[in-house]
């Protein structure tokens, strides 16, 4: 039984989604899982695990930014057995080709967090997605008549910084959206070889300054959701 999710041995599944919002895991459970079973609610990070067309699936909050999720994908693998982890969670387009509710598949992430400069020394990893995973999201997507976006995303550990203008460099250099958790998420994947996919949805854009309601965000995203879904039992 792990500190921070504290289910027991067997309570989750193999393959997981992982929003940020753990209201958005409430929705996924009630909206697509048959006999979801609450595992944990400590700290009002919400837990469920139930199954999707006949297939095991849990669906787990990890809250706000790179230490939070580091803590749950941590745990999750470590004593949780967890082999495939799609996180599915909100970004801000970086581009003026990525529209507001746009789905953005994360191929690689950059990130000006520390976290990796104190795990590697100051050295740089690239974090990347897993190419299966990554091809069987698009693959479904488009079969469903949507079309992603796929590249490289922004994870960054500020929301509100000090140079409103500092997502500019990003994106003139190819990053497509900003979030806060996909670089930690596909560099734990990668140490313990895991499976690792990051679906996003464009809630807002810095671009244009459109931005989508808390409700939309917790609610509304079903694309993201149902793809991950589909993903996640491929």
């Amino acid at each position: 039984m792990s500190i921070h999710i504290g289910a027991r041995e067997g309570d989750i599944a193999e393959s997981i989604l992982l929003p940020g919002d753990p209201l958005r895991a409430k929705f996924v459970a009630e909206k697509f899982l048959e006999n979801p079973v609450q595992y944990t609610s400590i700290r009002n990070i919400l837990g469920y695990t139930g199954t999707y067309k006949g297939k095991r699936i849990s669906v787990q909050g990890t809250g706000m930014g790179i230490p939070s999720i580091s803590i749950y994908v941590n745990e999750l693998f470590q004593e949780y057995g967890v082999k495939r982890a799609i996180r599915i969670g909100t970004a801000g387009s970086l581009n003026e080709n990525v529209q507001l509710r746009e789905l953005v598949l994360a191929m690689s992430a950059c990130t000006d967090s520390n976290a990796n400069n104190v795990r590697f020394g100051n050295r740089n990893f690239a974090p990347t997605a897993t190419f299966s995973l990554l091809k069987t999201a698009w693959d479904i997507a488009v079969s469903k008549g949507w079309q992603p976006k796929v590249g490289t995303v922004l994870s960054s550990d500020m929301f509100y910084g000090e140079n409103p203008d500092d997502w500019k460099l990003w994106s003139k250099f190819g990053c497509l959206a900003v979030e806060m958790e996909c670089a930690e998420l596909y560099t734990l994947a990668a140490k313990y070889k895991r499976e690792a996919l990051c679906i996003l949805t464009i809630s807002d854009s810095l671009v244009t300054n459109e931005s989508t309601s808390a409700e939309e965000r917790q609610n509304t995203f079903t694309r993201m959701m149902e793809t991950a879904l589909e993903t996640a039992i491929s």
